[in-house]
């Protein structure tokens, strides 16, 4: 099956077998930030933004992707220019072995872009479906509240500009 996918603003042309997840695919492109973990929809580590709202990539046909706009942690950042949420994480020391980190990041992502000021709770209930073996989870919600207001600042300067 041949179809086309919009990932990180490039359109690919893949072919595909009609059963494969999105994971795969993903992983098959490059795509190595989105992680396979329990491959059950439970832990979050591949988790991608699918049209704004976050996704598990394991539970997703390829073939439902056609004409969806997808977002990998390669879309968001650079090296060179980290996203804020990518900056956060590493300065709150939310990232410890880092394999939950993407879907993390990407979860809270889907968040910040639908709500620019959410409180702990619904910050909680954002990254609930991702699973991190490694640290408690107070440095992940310090580093997406840092990041919420990174981000809130940031469009404030931005609309200030526009107004001069």
């Amino acid at each position: 099956m041949n179809i086309t996918l919009h990932i990180n603003g490039c359109d690919h042309q893949v072919d595909i077998p009609p059963a494969e997840r999105l994971i795969e695919t993903l992983r098959r492109l490059g795509m190595k930030s989105v992680k396979f973990g329990c491959g059950e929809g439970t832990c979050g580590a591949c988790t991608v933004i699918v049209d704004g709202k976050a996704r598990l990539s394991c539970l997703t046909l390829t073939a439902q992707m056609q004409g969806r706009k997808i977002t990998t942690l390669e879309g968001i950042g650079t090296i060179d220019k980290l996203h804020p949420l990518q900056r956060a994480f590493l300065d709150e020391g939310a990232v410890q072995c880092g394999y939950c980190t993407p879907g993390m990041i990407l979860s809270s992502k889907a968040l910040l872009d639908d709500n620019a000021a959410p409180g702990e709770d619904e910050i909680r209930r954002a990254l609930d479906g991702n699973r991190c073996r490694c640290t408690g989870y107070v440095a992940i919600i310090n580093a997406v509240k840092r990041a919420a207001e990174q981000l809130r600042n940031a469009e404030t300067r931005r609309r200030r500009g526009n107004q001069d």
